[in-house]
């Protein structure tokens, strides 16, 4: 593979992860009922909006899940392996479907983890640089993380100002991680 063509690879798989992202994170955010009016929520609905809306039209919610951003990722992981696969030279006819699926399974499942984990570090590095700060993107992440962090909290109470809900949920998310690489 030449050098353009590895930085192309690069550069598809780049921008086509980080709108996967946003796509995920527009379901979580959903998910979690996190406030819409958040100058970084705004910045996700406008970007994921252009495939989303139409879609919306085709495949409703289900119990206040939004099954069309899922159906979305699911859609733009297999299409991105696929663009992947085509420049690193495989033929598409050589490539199931099943297969592909199964990897984007896999990729999705992994994206919202590493989501929630990142979200978690920068959360706990937050409270020791700037506590009670106010930034509306801690904001948004802790929004995110709280509905976790709260049934941890319950099983394992702070113990003398110190929460290790967020440390739990890390550990958990890390075996989530390698188990589903172990499939």
């Amino acid at each position: 593979m030449s050098a353009l063509s590895s930085s192309l690879v690069f550069l598809i798989q780049a921008l086509g992860g980080l709108y996967i992202m946003a796509v995920l994170l527009r379901f979580i955010l959903q998910l979690v009922r996190a406030d819409f009016y958040n100058p970084i929520s705004q910045a996700i609905v406008k970007i994921t909006a252009p495939l989303l809306n139409p879609l919306r039209k085709i495949i409703p919610g289900v119990g206040g899940l939004d099954i069309a951003s899922l159906v979305l990722a699911l859609a733009l992981q297999i299409g991105l392996f696929y663009v992947l696969f085509m420049l690193k030279g495989f033929a598409l006819a050589g490539i199931p479907l099943p297969a592909v699926l199964l990897l984007s399974l896999k990729e999705l499942a992994t994206e919202v983890l590493n989501i929630y984990m990142f979200s978690l570090i920068i959360i706990a590095i937050a409270s020791w640089v700037a506590p009670g700060s106010y930034n509306p993107g801690l904001m948004l992440l802790h929004q995110i993380t709280e509905p976790l962090s709260s049934r941890i909290r319950k099983v394992i109470p702070p113990l003398g100002g110190l929460d290790f809900s967020l440390m739990v949920l890390v550990l958990i998310i890390i075996t989530l991680k390698n188990f589903i690489a172990a499939l």
